[in-house]
């Protein structure tokens, strides 16, 4: 139903539609489009246009669709990491990414301190990012406990990169919060410029993948966030 060169085509509300009847299929096939609109934050309008993206006339003949899709599709699958890397490449690198990468990257190099945060696997991301941004001598730290004491002297000159995927965990919200709110600039990962954690920082850098779940677990491929931390760290090393 939803082909690669469809899904190519999304804007970013579009996108956001997109991602939220993946992960609610059940749900959607059953609700009225006002309901829908008002679950995604989306006018009616733009989700008409999403379903004429999909060659259907209206929302009722979406839902038929999608339907029949869910009923062809009881088995999860899981998309190879090709078809991820694929998927990255072709939606991000046409755009603005290097730039962004580029903006990020003289910021950490302007400041005394580098913070990294996350929770789960951008946790484990994020301190991946502070050795790597180490290694390569702009020494950095991951703190993943949000009442962790820092002088806020030590802020005055400080970038948090914070790492999400949906951009909404509320423990890595409140975390950013608090940095912010020391003085800390945020260079924001997340996979939509439109989430909460996005729209709160100084500089986002977005990486647009369909999210995947396996029951309750997110899947979704983190090898974008790796691309882009490593992007980071070698325009921000230069050589004595």
């Amino acid at each position: 139903m939803f082909t690669n060169e469809i899904i190519a085509s999304f804007n970013e509300l579009e996108m956001s539609l997109y991602n939220y009847i993946v992960q609610n299929s059940e749900k959607v096939a059953y609700m009225r489009i006002r309901e829908l609109a008002d679950e995604t934050h989306v006018s009616t309008a733009t989700i008409l246009r999403f379903c004429r993206k999909l060659n259907c006339e209206g929302f009722s003949e979406f839902k038929v669709k999608l339907k029949i899709s869910l009923k062809e599709n009881k088995k999860t699958t899981i998309k190879s990491s090709h078809h991820s890397i694929v998927e990255f490449f072709e939606r991000t690198l046409k755009g603005d990414l290097e730039e962004k990468i580029k903006m990020a990257a003289s910021l950490v190099t302007k400041a005394d301190n580098v913070i990294f945060i996350g929770i789960g696997s951008s946790g484990i991301l994020a301190e991946y990012g502070a050795r790597y941004f180490s290694s390569l001598g702009k020494f950095s730290m991951y703190i993943k406990d949000p009442h962790f004491p820092i002088h806020s002297k030590l802020m005055l000159n400080s970038v948090t990169i914070v790492l999400s995927v949906s951009g909404e965990n509320n423990f890595t919200v409140t975390h950013l919060h608090q940095l912010k709110q020391k003085g800390s600039k945020i260079i924001s990962i997340t996979n939509t410029k439109l989430s909460t954690i996005a729209k709160t920082s100084d500089i986002n850098i977005p990486y647009y993948v369909t999210e995947e779940f396996i029951e309750e677990a997110n899947i979704t491929t983190q090898v974008p966030v790796i691309y882009i931390l490593e992007s980071m760290a070698r325009e921000i090393y230069k050589p004595n």
